[in-house]
């Protein structure tokens, strides 16, 4: 391996990055500062009206009837098109890769779209969640070799590349996403399983009460595809505009979709987090922040903004605070000081403002009394929101790395089960 150990590290052949989240995939080359795309999570399957059918095939009631042929769209500029009875589908499910076809679709568009190159020119470090079963560790590795012909591929864990982004070997990573926000101890490079913390309070979850207070506020919410024209109008104004002829059918996973979007730079632009826990009287004395929706309406946000985001740290629903602690309590006690020395705190939801600092004060309360706490939290969006790949664009471009890649010559002669023996 150390032969081809000196192709891999050199400069001809750059190494890619993939990390995938429930958000969406970041893919890029090692050495470089930010993914060269970022691809949604989601997959838009829709009928194919331009192939020709290729089979028939017979139904219970003996009626012959052509199969259906899918179209796949992958990315923005495809998905975010009103298109007739397109289903939009993810392929993750709890952290993981699940639906195996669709996550192909989109592996193809990233070589032919985006990367541009044969993936047999280019070793693939990927990142996984730390809770991976060996089952979805083999898989992928077999798919990369026997479909992609990858040179060499790796798997590391996204909390541990977290950390590496940091600086840090040892960490306790809270990583806030779109469907969970989780603790994750890692000691020297390797996670801690047994105090791995999950709760359901992510990015979606925001989203959603997002949206119940705004629909209770009678604010209409028709995304911007929805929308001709509109009227300038006065703030608490009726919206006036004119809508958009859209195809017919369009699907409710669709709409969705695009309501996600929606609610997502809602949340991102208005939604903030006291530092201490909620009090009206704090909270009201903060400025509110001014926000207009696609229709044209527009309004200020106060106090409520700041009562949406305390959901994420109520101790009754298992808050990033009481995680962190609760993951720190179950490693052994001479681990626990190195892991509250360094608090790695990543994910796009941890973005919204004020995340870091009342999750810092939520854990100086709970953490004991002689504990030197430090939170680590990148002040840019690039850095948090990409922690994990930036942890692998790093590690892949190290020189002592080079040696721990499986290579194919290794595959070939042992399996995918390499996959468990050299990747932790």
């Amino acid at each position: 391996m150390s032969s081809g150990g000196m192709l891999y590290g050199g400069d001809e052949i750059g190494a890619l990055v993939f990390d995938p989240g429930h958000q969406s995939l970041r893919v890029g080359y090692a050495q470089e500062d930010t993914p060269k795309a970022e691809i949604p999570a989601v997959v838009g399957v829709g009928p194919d009206n331009s192939a020709p059918i290729t089979e028939l095939e017979a139904r219970p009631d003996n009626n012959i009837t052509p199969s259906k042929n899918f179209k796949y769209y992958v990315d923005t500029t495809f998905l975010n098109v009103p298109r007739s009875a397109l289903e939009v589908q993810t392929y993750m499910k709890d952290g993981m890769i699940d639906n195996w076809d669709l996550f192909e679709k989109v592996l193809d568009y990233t070589y032919t779209k985006v990367i541009q190159s044969e993936p047999e020119y280019h070793p693939v470090l990927f990142s996984e969640a730390s809770w991976n079963v060996r089952n979805n560790r083999e898989k992928l590795t077999e798919l990369m070799f026997e479909k992609y012909n990858v040179p060499a591929f790796f798997l590391v864990k996204n909390a541990v590349l977290a950390a590496f982004a940091n600086g840090r070997a040892t960490a306790l990573v809270v990583d806030s996403g779109a469907t969970h926000t989780s603790a994750i101890p890692v000691h020297e490079g390797y996670v801690l399983t047994q105090a791995i913390i999950k709760s359901p309070l992510g990015g979606d979850y925001l989203s959603m009460q997002c949206r119940q207070y705004l629909e209770a506020q009678g604010i209409d919410l028709s995304p911007a595809y929805c929308i001709q024209a509109k009227d300038v109008i006065k703030e608490r104004d009726t919206p006036r505009f004119t809508p958009k002829k859209l195809p017919e059918n369009l699907t409710a996973s669709w709409q969705q979709y695009m309501m996600r979007s929606l609610l997502q730079d809602f949340q991102m632009s208005v939604v903030q987090v006291l530092e201490s826990p909620y009090d009206e009287r704090t909270a009201s004395q903060i400025p509110a922040v001014h926000y207009e929706f696609p229709t044209g309406y527009h309004q200020d946000f106060s106090s409520e903004r700041f009562k949406l985001a305390e959901s994420l740290f109520d101790h009754t629903m298992l808050g990033a605070g009481q995680l962190a602690s609760t993951s720190v309590g179950m490693c052994d006690a001479d681990v626990r000081l190195s892991l509250y020395g360094s608090v790695v705190v990543t994910g796009g939801n941890s973005l919204l403002q004020g995340f870091p600092e009342r999750l810092n004060r939520d854990l100086q309360l709970r953490a004991p009394s002689n504990t030197r706490l430090k939170m680590i939290s990148a002040n840019g969006s690039i850095e948090r929101r990409f922690g994990a790949w930036i942890g692998g664009s790093i590690l892949a471009s190290i020189g002592t790395f080079q040696q721990m890649w499986i290579s194919s010559q290794e595959y070939e002669e042992s399996g995918k089960s390499q996959v468990e023996r050299k990747c932790p």
